[in-house]
């Protein structure tokens, strides 16, 4: 008696297309996640629009982020700025985004910001060395004044700071990079 192979097989079916199904679930289940679900652009407390603020009405990168080019945060704007602005704009006094932070200014509460983009605490990066070298923060951040929500366009992880660093001749990512590979 002899059995063929598609007989002896037969058991493995199931069990082989269940396990297909799982593995294009997983990949389904990540893409999801990554699309919808990340911390890449996050909801904000206040849905706080770059392109209004930096292309409409032309307002610089360093007017809100002051710390950039003097220490390694760039810092996000105090309740009392973003205020300063927003008392003298009658026009925009009863939006809800203007009226929720006009609740944060009254209550003496700091926005509590989700960041977007953070590196460990291990990391020592300053954004004042990149400021003072000319690059702009489009080349890390991207095309921000065209965002109405900051979504996170790079890594920021060691492989992509080396491969610019090496890409502009920086003598330091060289070296990191002879630990870190």
């Amino acid at each position: 008696m002899s059995i063929s192979v598609l007989d002896a097989l037969r058991p493995a079916k199931k069990p082989a297309l269940l396990g297909l199904v799982v593995v294009v679930g997983l990949f389904v289940g990540a893409w999801v996640h990554g699309k919808y679900f990340s911390d890449r652009s996050p909801i904000q407390p206040i849905e706080f629009s770059h392109r209004i603020h930096a292309t409409d009405n032309e307002i610089p990168c360093q007017h809100c982020h002051i710390y950039a080019d003097r220490t390694p945060v760039a810092g996000v704007p105090s309740v009392s700025k973003c205020m300063g602005c927003h008392n003298s704009v009658p026009s925009v006094r009863e939006s809800p985004e203007i009226l929720k932070l006009a609740t944060y200014w009254e209550n003496r509460e700091p926005i509590p910001w989700i960041k977007v983009y953070d590196v460990p605490d291990y990391v020592h990066f300053t954004h004042k060395r990149h400021i003072k070298a000319g690059l702009a923060c489009q080349e890390c951040h991207g095309p921000v004044e065209t965002m109405d929500r900051i979504t996170r366009v790079a890594s920021m992880r060691m492989p992509w700071c080396v491969d610019c660093h090496t890409e502009r001749n920086v003598e330091h990512g060289r070296d990191c990079w002879t630990c870190h590979k």
